[in-house]
């Protein structure tokens, strides 16, 4: 089973920035994903708040198949 988000692109310093969602093909941005796990859109996904900034995160389990990389 295929991942159900990837990383699509992140900043200089390493932070996420891009996402796709691979059922639908969209892509979003950072703050965009971070309103959709808010929103309880994606079930395996919560957000941090990391340096101060709200970042989505995939909720700890033993499936690699939900890691953002």
């Amino acid at each position: 089973m295929p991942k159900r988000i990837t990383l699509v692109s992140e900043s200089d310093s390493g932070r996420n920035e891009r996402f796709r969602d691979n059922r639908t093909g969209t892509i979003m941005s950072r703050q965009d994903f971070v309103k959709q796990i808010e929103n309880e859109r994606y079930d395996n996904y919560h957000v941090r708040v990391v340096n101060g900034v709200k970042t989505p995160v995939s909720n700890p389990d033993r499936s690699e198949n939900n890691n953002l990389d």
